[in-house]
């Protein structure tokens, strides 16, 4: 721990207060750069030669992300980039993610991080929505970005075009003023050509750092404005309180680093304590995952539950060694019961179940090292207080199911272009989730499900969490999802979509899908004999995969929009 009169710290008070006490929180001076919290500090300290990334070519030390970090600046200065404006950032994970959103953050601009692997009509919306002044992309998906930019027009001029009141627009891209082609040689030229040294800019604590993003699940991703102080204090609270990280560890992320969960666990939170974060650029599968844990021996390792749930399936589970982690984070959807138990019982590592949201900047309830209940979400992060409330705001006593609120040093500034949004979610210094919680007298949360996600069934609430939970137990079941669809008489009924294991889905001529036919209806027979009969599915839909959004959540709407196109939806599968 640095000393409290540190330029960027006060001491964190007890978490001793009165009931309507606001809870204790990290807040940083009021010129406050993250980008000089996270980074500058560590060379300032004298930890310039530790190593800070490691990656397939090798290791950088703080230093040489420090200076990385300063020339991307210098680059994005050079191109007229000025403060608060917007850094778009869609790149594979590596040293070239990292000095792009740490040169963003120096300068003052916002840094805005997006899934390098969008489609193209989702280029098209982030494009039209952030406005950004720059992108930083390679050459593999340059092309996408450009042709959304155009608008799938490909004989749209490809050279600077001048549209009104002065704007330009980059070559071939629509917004970006610039784009930064990073794998290009031009690209490594101009950026060995610039200053290893940069002045920050002297942003304010409350400034714009990032833009996050919504899940999309209900629709377009909202941008979530967050703020140099949100980042610090979360990395405070959470990073160092209850991960516990030191300089000896070293991070290795499931999830990449454009979503804030990893942004936070596998970079924010190392940097803070001098540790070590592994990157890799590959999409993430169990043998790659494995692959990666047996050549960086990492710590802690960032999961989130389809990862783990591949992980316990894999026909060597047993023999692959974890021993080098002491704990693994999940996050990003609801860990089920079971499949905690399976991890526990294959490889004995602590598996820390946590809920967060990008408009309070990441885990708020988790579970502690060395005090996990399987099933739950742990208690409320020190620093937040978490409460479970009625509609009207009123809190609710233990054991009863309710809407969750938050407040801590972690609150967005709120939801870009999105005044109605923000004024329902954020209510003074509260965060009104979506989500569904109850506590018990422990204070012990347990997580019920997305309200726009929970079923009232029969006159009674469903959460569809219990009923993936128990489909899961199936051996025939890879992956579930549950969403609540009207029947003919407009009442709402349980339909799940389920992946089928790679052994219950093997082709076999002339009896496949007679075969899913009766896993469809064999699977509601399993839920019914495990659970209350109105929380039997009323159909159960077969499919190879599952939607996601552009975060990898599971789709929900998407799934719900599939039932209800179906004229009966208890139609065979």
């Amino acid at each position: 721990m640095r000393d409290p009169s540190s330029r960027h710290e006060r001491p964190v008070q007890p978490m001793e207060m009165q009931d309507s006490d606001p809870p204790p929180t990290f807040v940083p001076p009021a010129r406050f750069n993250i980008a000089e919290y996270l980074l500058g500090d560590r060379v300032r300290e004298g930890r310039g030669a530790r190593r800070a990334l490691l990656t397939e070519n090798g290791a950088l030390t703080y230093a040489e992300v420090d200076a990385l970090a300063n020339r991307c600046g210098h680059l994005l200065l050079s191109a007229g980039v000025r403060p608060e404006e917007r850094v778009l950032i869609a790149l594979p994970d590596g040293p070239a993610f990292v000095g792009a959103l740490f040169g963003a953050l120096r300068i003052g601009a916002v840094g805005v991080m997006l899934n390098p692997y969008l489609r193209r009509e989702e280029i098209e919306y982030f494009l039209r929505y952030t406005r950004g002044a720059v992108l930083f992309t390679d050459s593999e998906r340059a092309p996408a970005f450009a042709e959304a930019a155009r608008g799938g027009d490909r004989d749209r001029p490809r050279d600077r075009d001048r549209v009104g009141d002065g704007v330009s627009w980059g070559p071939g891209i629509r917004g970006p003023g610039e784009t930064f082609i990073i794998d290009e040689p031009a690209f490594g030229e101009r950026l060995a050509a610039q200053p290893a040294t940069l002045e920050p800019f002297p942003t304010h604590r409350d400034d714009p750092a990032l833009w996050l993003f919504s899940g999309g699940t209900t629709g377009r991703p909202k941008g979530v404005v967050q703020t140099h102080a949100s980042f610090a204090n979360t990395t405070e609270c959470y990073g160092k309180r209850v991960l516990g990280l030191t300089e000896s560890d070293v991070t290795l992320s499931v999830p990449k680093l454009f979503f804030g969960y990893a942004t936070g666990s596998n970079l924010f939170f190392p940097f803070s304590v001098g540790a070590a974060a592994a990157l890799f650029p590959e999409r993430c599968t169990p043998e790659v995952l494995f692959s990666k844990i047996e050549k960086f021996r990492p710590t802690v390792l960032v999961n989130v539950p389809t990862m783990i749930r591949h992980m316990v399936a894999d026909s060597d589970a047993a023999h692959r060694d974890l021993s080098c982690l002491r704990l693994v984070t999940s996050a990003g959807e609801a860990l089920p019961p079971d499949l905690h138990r399976r991890w526990r019982d294959t490889w004995g590592v602590d598996l820390i179940d946590g809920l967060g949201t990008a408009e309070m900047w990441h885990i708020f309830l988790s579970n502690r090292p060395g005090d996990v209940r399987p099933g739950t979400l742990g208690r409320a992060v020190p620093g937040f207080d978490v409460r479970v409330c009625d509609d009207e705001g009123r809190e609710l006593p233990h054991g009863e199911v309710g809407w969750l609120r938050v407040r801590g040093g972690s609150r967005a500034l709120g939801y870009w272009q999105r005044a109605e949004a923000t004024a329902e979610a954020f209510r003074g210094e509260w965060y009104v989730s979506g989500d569904m919680v109850v506590r018990d007298a422990d204070g012990v949360f347990t997580y019920c499900g997305r309200g726009d996600d929970m079923l009232k069934v029969k006159g009674k609430w469903l959460s569809p969490g219990e009923v993936e939970d128990c489909l899961l137990q199936h051996p025939a079941v890879a992956e579930a999802a549950v969403v609540g669809v009207p029947n003919r008489a407009g009442l709402v009924e349980p339909v799940a979509w389920v992946v089928p294991t790679e052994a219950a889905s093997a082709p076999d001529a002339g009896s496949r899908p007679a075969r899913l036919s009766e896993l469809a209806a064999a699977l509601r027979e399993f839920v019914a004999s495990r659970l209350a009969s109105y929380k039997a599915p009323s159909a159960t839909h077969l499919v190879d995969a599952l939607p996601r959004t552009h975060l990898g959540k599971v789709d929900r709407a998407a799934l719900r929009g599939r039932a209800e196109s179906l004229r009966d939806p208890r139609a065979a599968p």
